[in-house]
């Protein structure tokens, strides 16, 4: 369902977006039943995220992959390089095209996959909604294609204007290829009377560019964006991933990928919220929405409290039931961070993965808890 405090957020994008929208409404109550009286089981998944590849061009401080804590940088050169080979991706498309799902193509950066430009056509061939989470950084170079291949959406993530954002990206220089990049890819959907991909702006929230939030509103009317996020950081104290372990042992998984978000967060909420509201009392053509949408004593919670429990939001976790992520190794996985398994595209059908004995039992068990500890500040706790 849609959690009451993300309707506004919600109905900007449906003004967009209708058809999508009504289909995603329809989906999401559909699963609200199967998760009340169904036992573990769901209908088809409303949205497959697709990790492409784990490389990544940039070195971002606040990223839990290559970032100053992350996981990725410490794993070896064979897991790093480890990708689906395009025909297994395309097998997956047309065995989930009956339902039409929504397609997130993600990583590291989707757009070193060699074959990313195809897998996109394919996608659109299948008359399915596809968006793509990108750092910009090769927009310059492949925003035609992605015009012509039909993308839906675009999002791009930056996290301030040129100064700060090189900074915490650490590539000078990067700023302003990516928004020329976007600029090109505006500059071809005019050329060719194409809407679309719409262009999400996705800020991140980190203690190196907080106090200077308003600088994306340049930024965004300057790219012609149709859309600004800002999103509030994801962290942990180690406190909640031993608590997690509890869990783990009953899963049989781990969730140590989690440590890539163990630091201190550095945020003053009050300050935070007086740049939110501030932010939110201009005037812009754009739509711009803070999530998860907090209100003060809410940003006061999330920043400071080591037991944090979202108050504002609903401690139940749906998102098992509405999507899954395809690991570069095969792997469908209900979470990004834990290594937990519903089974392997390369082995099984993802429509028998999805009601698998593992996904259930998964499902079961995340039902009895409501949520586990390390859920707190995933951003997925507060999409349903």
């Amino acid at each position: 369902m849609i959690q009451l405090r993300n309707f506004k957020r919600f109905f900007y994008k449906s003004l967009r977006q209708p058809v999508y929208a009504l289909r995603v409404m329809r989906k999401r109550a559909l699963v609200y039943v199967y998760y009340l009286i169904f036992g573990g089981k769901s209908p088809q998944p409303e949205a497959i995220t697709l990790f492409l590849t784990h490389r990544c061009n940039l070195r971002c401080k606040m990223c839990g992959q290559w970032g100053e804590s992350g996981v990725t940088k410490k794993q070896t050169s064979q897991y790093v390089v480890k990708e689906l080979d395009l025909e297994v991706f395309k097998g997956l498309i047309d065995s989930v095209a009956s339902f039409r799902p929504s397609i997130t193509l993600f990583g590291g950066e989707p757009l070193l996959y060699a074959r990313c430009m195809d897998l996109v056509r394919h996608i659109k061939e299948k008359k399915m909604h596809c968006l793509m989470i990108t750092n910009g950084s090769l927009l310059d170079r492949y925003g035609a294609d992605l015009v012509d291949a039909g993308l839906d959406e675009l999002n791009i993530s930056l996290d301030g204007a040129r100064d700060l954002h090189d900074e915490i990206r650490g590539m000078p220089g990067l700023y302003d290829k990516i928004t020329g990049g976007i600029k090109e890819v505006n500059k071809i959907k005019k050329n060719r009377g194409k809407k679309k991909p719409l262009i999400n702006l996705q800020c991140t929230i980190t203690r190196y560019n907080y106090r200077n939030l308003d600088q994306m509103l340049t930024v965004a009317e300057d790219t012609e964006a149709d859309s600004l996020t800002f999103h509030n950081l994801i962290f942990l104290g180690r406190d909640l991933l031993e608590k997690q372990m509890k869990f783990d042992r009953l899963l049989g998984s781990s969730s140590l990928d989690w440590e890539g978000f163990i630091f201190e967060p550095g945020i003053e909420p009050d300050v935070l919220y007086n740049k939110i509201s501030d932010i939110m009392s201009r005037h812009r053509r754009f739509s711009v929405d803070f999530y998860p949408n907090l209100s003060m004593n809410g940003l006061k919670e999330y920043y400071t409290k080591e037991s944090y429990l979202p108050r504002e939001y609903r401690p139940l976790c749906l998102s098992p039931w509405m999507t899954c992520y395809v690991f570069p190794d095969g792997e469908v996985r209900p979470c990004l961070n834990s290594t937990y398994s519903f089974g392997n595209i390369t082995q099984t059908d993802l429509k028998h993965i999805w009601n698998s004995e593992a996904a259930v039992r998964f499902r079961k068990i995340l039902k009895e808890r409501g949520i586990f500890p390390v859920c707190v500040r995933c951003t997925e706790l507060y999409r349903y």
